[in-house]
């Protein structure tokens, strides 16, 4: 298939410039939502809603409480910032999500960050159904654009969950890619999710493709509307696998855009 690439080039100084992450937007495909960030305080609240609540409501073994506050996530200077922090012993984070705000079925999904850096983070961008067709988690699906352990820097993990295919049985579909500076510098990461695949791309670059086998929904639920979920979550059965470091204090993931195409 012939792609477009964009590449964009951003000065940093007068005599210097540095190019951006390639993307790899499908032909034919246009813009259909966006979110700049371009303008500076909460969230933009016709766009995103807050997943609130600790881990009895995850399930996942993980410490943080997700909040509305403006201390763990606001936009600022044309970036969304995401944020956990230690609250004199209580870690506390953000979890935003386009839920009934915003919803697809198909298209290119990608979106420009800089991950949290430190042992017990576990940042995620994802998407969910926005109903539940074919039963509750994981019969309806769930697609992981990008999950990310501070434990082991660099290292990216592109992964679907369905019924036949999801970690509690260890059948998940995925694959796991070096990127460097993840936690440096910003990366994009994106899902092409067609009715017959989805692909990943780091940086347009191609990392691995789940392709529908056309059997059941058990392994293939992907054709029902998914909104996208961002989240820094601490410690866990993935993030806190090597425990959460007592000195960290804070962790921030911060975006710079989110684009969907269809």
């Amino acid at each position: 298939m012939i792609r477009r690439i964009f590449i964009i080039v951003c000065l940093f100084a007068a005599v210097s410039c540095n190019r951006e992450p390639v993307s790899q937007i499908p032909d034919g495909m246009n813009l259909v939502w966006a979110d700049e960030f371009a303008v500076d305080g909460a969230p933009d609240k016709d766009k995103w809603d807050y997943c609130l609540g600790g881990d009895s409501q995850w399930g996942y073994g993980e410490v943080q409480d997700y909040t509305n506050e403006r201390g763990n996530s606001f936009v600022k200077g044309g970036k969304l910032h995401l944020v956990a922090y230690n609250d004199d012993g209580l870690w506390k984070s953000a979890r935003l999500k386009t839920q009934y705000k915003a919803d697809w079925t198909y298209g290119y999904v990608e979106v420009r960050a800089k991950l949290p850096r430190g042992v017990g983070t576990w940042p995620a961008i994802w998407m969910l159904p926005t109903f539940a067709k074919y039963g509750i988690w994981p019969r309806s699906g769930e697609i992981d654009i990008m999950e990310h352990v501070g434990y082991d820097l660099d290292k990216i993990f592109t992964t679907v969950h369905t019924e036949a295919y999801n970690h509690t049985i260890n059948t998940q579909k995925g694959t796991t890619n070096i990127v460097k500076d993840v936690t440096k510098k910003y990366h994009t990461y994106a899902v092409e999710w067609t009715a017959e695949y989805i692909q990943w791309y780091v940086d347009g670059k191609a990392l691995f493709r789940h392709e529908n086998e056309h059997l059941t929904t058990a392994e293939w639920p992907f054709d029902i509307p998914y909104y996208l979920i961002m989240n820094i979550a601490i410690g866990g059965i993935l993030g806190g696998k090597e425990g959460i470091d007592p000195k960290m204090k804070q962790a921030e993931m911060i975006v710079d855009y989110v684009r969907v195409y269809q």
